[in-house]
């Protein structure tokens, strides 16, 4: 009778190896850091000024990446999902956060903005077509975006898809997520009067664009946990850290709040609605079964509406891009689509 591993209780293989620690040995990991070879400020509106940068092979495969938040800013991992040798990876920060102008700028900060913002950078980069490769709000303004401008975009790489309609704010932000996490929701509840609570995303935004700069900063840094506690299936220091920091914490708050007090800047199940511009476009799909923050019934829905889109469940991850099975499905997709558009 075959014994069950020591670490992992899965059984062993006839040569007495666990299977499932075989497995984890063979997944892709993230490409080693490497910096930028060009940044660039680039100028979008009065108001707004983007960080830019290239890294990896001048000459190859165009792929900009998107990040989360809205108001997220990117990090140095980011750059590492991609082949360096095979393509020009393009990071940006969208409007109010990371390195881009003014800090937590609410002013002129709309999805439409965003989306013309990447046209900007991709002409200002002298770039044709390129893949678009984008998690959580990442998937959001990808999407958004690739429906706006189809015939930029060789390929989509989606990770915990996020359709920003009202019932998923509502979800994480009001009642839902709360019941799975009702001890971290509580720190969550903390900044807001208990008669506000009816609508925690108002009440937050009061404290957030008010002129109370202690009040400001500590509901930005409770929005902010609540999601970095959230986006990991087992606790991550290093997740919630970042999300802790107070310079990310405040952007991510701002604009995550004032996206969604205007709805996203979206129009009912637009994305939804649009999948038909999709079509033509290769499309792969990661999401984490046990995703707290952007229940895996989005990407579901998603997948259904745009069938050519090739979706793929982690069975043991939530939304984080940190975790193993989802870096393990993104760095295959990449790898793929490198050897597919060289």
């Amino acid at each position: 009778m075959a014994r069950p591993c020591f670490f992992c209780r899965d059984q062993l293989g006839t040569k007495g190896r666990c299977l499932t620690l075989d497995k984890r040995s063979k997944m892709q990991q993230l490409f080693p850091p490497l910096e930028p070879y060009r940044t660039h400020a680039v100028p979008v509106s009065d108001e707004h000024q983007l960080y830019v940068e290239e890294c990896g092979n001048p000459e190859g495969l165009p792929a900009v990446f998107v990040h989360g938040g809205p108001g997220a800013g990117c990090e140095r991992y980011h750059r590492q999902f991609f082949d360096p040798a095979v393509y020009r990876i393009i990071l940006f920060d969208q409007r109010g956060c990371g390195r881009s102008r003014p800090h937590a700028g609410l002013a002129g900060n709309t999805t439409r903005a965003l989306v013309a913002d990447m046209e900007t950078i991709r002409n200002l980069l002298d770039i044709d077509r390129w893949l678009v490769f984008g998690g959580s709000w990442g998937s959001t303004l990808g999407l958004v975006y690739a429906q706006t401008h189809p015939e930029q975009v060789l390929a989509l790489v989606l990770r915990g898809i996020f359709l920003c309609r009202p019932r998923d704010i509502a979800w994480f932000y009001q009642q839902g997520a709360s019941y799975v996490l009702p001890d971290y929701w509580q720190d969550y509840l903390e900044p807001v009067a208990p008669g506000e609570r009816d609508d925690m995303v108002s009440a937050y935004y009061r404290r957030l664009t008010g002129d109370d700069e202690i009040i400001r900063m500590s509901a930005a840094k409770a929005w902010s946990l609540w999601e970095g506690r959230a986006s990991t299936l087992l606790p991550k220091s290093a997740v919630v850290d970042h999300f802790a920091n107070p310079f990310t914490a405040l952007s991510l708050a701002r604009i995550e709040c004032h996206y969604f007090m205007n709805d996203s800047f979206l129009e009912q199940d637009q994305i939804l609605n649009n999948t038909d511009r999709l079509r033509d476009i290769p499309g792969v799909i990661v999401h984490g079964r046990y995703d707290v923050v952007c229940p895996l019934e989005q990407a579901w829905a998603l997948h259904q509406a745009w069938p050519q889109s090739h979706l793929q469940v982690i069975p043991d991850a939530g939304h984080s891009a940190t975790e193993p099975g989802i870096v393990d499905a993104l760095v295959t997709a990449t790898n793929r689509f490198g050897a597919q558009f060289r």
